[in-house]
């Protein structure tokens, strides 16, 4: 562990990470050697074996096996197989996950789920509760869902609405006897900043409500215990720091005390109970197999799997130690020789409120971020002014930490950032 109470340079660092025997997972993540990714909380990089995997799919698989495939390489029990191992990242047993889908229809399918269950115990609940600061997409499918429904009611009925939490509005005062469902994202996509996941649970249960949790930040970077804290259903992607690749098929889990009470508004046909009997009406699975909807993307989805083995290797504990270590430091690195520059730390200092990765605000942050990446190191940005740096454990070093903060620092000191190339907008951020 490098010092924090102390001066930290990087002949530090570097025999901080010569006594780290997680250092060894770097060798098995293909990164270009010019590059310090701290993007992995957006896009995780690309585990050795994952190309591999696709093109044993694509080529042994598709190309040999054919349709007979789904049978005799197991295409059709993948996304419970895949389910089971993610699980054991995210306190689940098994017949618990199943991976399947996008985050924005699996949160779709639980919001509706939760719902449909208070129609039936608590019809007059009628709020979906979410943050205003929540990811957006989770705003707008609580949106979509409450002006659908609202569609299909009188005027005299009561509306459904979709409340959100902020300063002026905190948990304690908006849970109240009109909330059917809690939807919060465990670690904010923002600021890092995460809630106490058994704690809030408990409360939106005595008071009534449903709880949603999203993992899409936090599953693969901080210990998640969804048993433990009695969640009733949480949703996310793989795609972050779980490693499966752009666009890889999110996950759902339900608590088992709901799986049979599950309504699936997309009652697809892998979600039968025997979906090659060609009903004319849907019967639903029992367990998790009634959360899936249409045919799996396979071969993103085996993709899936390297990265998953290597966390199942690895051990969760150890990955968080690491975690929190290497975001104080970039954090006082940052204080420390960026100092004289108008950043804002917005991530909590506080390690039980801390995810992984590290927010700071600048005025001019899009085109510092952009002259940090030309410069190889990749982060990201939000708005408003937010420059967003994620902290992989698996493959960053104290050096990484180190080398990140100086050409920061240097970018900062030079302007560098100040130029037209760096301000033009690009479609994604």
């Amino acid at each position: 562990m490098v010092s924090t109470t102390q001066s930290v340079d990087r002949q530090s660092c570097a025999a901080a990470d010569a006594r780290d025997d997680l250092m060894h997972f770097k060798d098995r993540f293909d990164l270009p050697s010019d590059v310090i990714y701290l993007d992995g909380n957006s896009l995780g990089a690309l585990p050795v074996g994952a190309l591999e995997r696709a093109q044993e799919v694509i080529t042994a698989e598709w190309g040999n096996g054919l349709i007979r495939s789904w049978n005799t390489a197991g295409w059709f029990d993948l996304p419970r197989r895949l389910g089971d191992k993610l699980g054991r990242l995210i306190g689940a047993r098994a017949g618990e996950t199943v991976v399947t889908d996008s985050t924005s229809l699996n949160l779709f399918k639980t919001i509706a789920a939760g719902i449909r269950m208070q129609q039936v115990d608590h019809p007059v609940r009628r709020v979906i509760l979410t943050e205003r600061d929540n990811f957006p997409t989770d705003i707008y499918v609580a949106q979509g869902i409450s002006d659908f429904l609202n569609s299909t009611l009188d005027d005299t009925g009561n509306r459904y609405e979709v409340r959100l939490l902020d300063d002026e509005l905190p948990l304690e005062d908006a849970l109240d006897e009109s909330v059917a469902v809690v939807a919060l994202s465990h670690a904010n996509y923002r600021t890092g900043s995460l809630w106490d996941m058994a704690e809030v649970t408990a409360m939106a249960h005595e008071r009534g409500a449903v709880v949603i949790w999203d993992l899409c930040h936090s599953a693969g970077a901080v210990p998640i215990d969804l048993t433990a804290a009695g969640a009733d259903f949480a949703i996310g992607c793989t795609y972050k720091y779980l490693n499966g690749g752009p666009g890889s098929p999110a996950f759902i889990w339900v608590n088992p005390r709901h799986q049979e009470r599950f309504w699936q508004p997309l009652s697809g046909w892998w979600g039968h109970a025997d979906p090659f009997a060609m009903a004319d009406a849907y019967a639903p699975a029992e367990g998790i197999s009634r959360f899936l909807c249409g045919t799996q993307p396979i071969t993103s989805m085996a993709m899936i799997e390297p990265g998953l083995d290597m966390f199942l290797e690895a051990d969760m504990s150890r990955l968080r130690a690491k975690s929190l270590e290497l975001t104080d430091l970039f954090i006082e690195l940052v204080e420390q020789r960026c100092g004289d520059h108008p950043l804002e730390l917005i991530t909590p200092r506080d390690h039980d409120r801390r995810g992984s990765h590290v927010s700071f605000r600048h005025p001019d942050g899009y085109p510092v971020m952009n002259a940090l990446i030309a410069r190889g190191v990749i982060g990201d940005y939000r708005e408003p002014e937010v420059l967003r740096f994620g902290i992989t454990p698996l493959y960053l070093s104290r050096t990484d930490i180190w080398d990140a903060v100086e050409a920061l620092r240097d970018v900062l000191d030079s302007c560098a950032w100040d130029t037209a190339e760096f301000k033009k907008r690009h479609a994604v951020t």
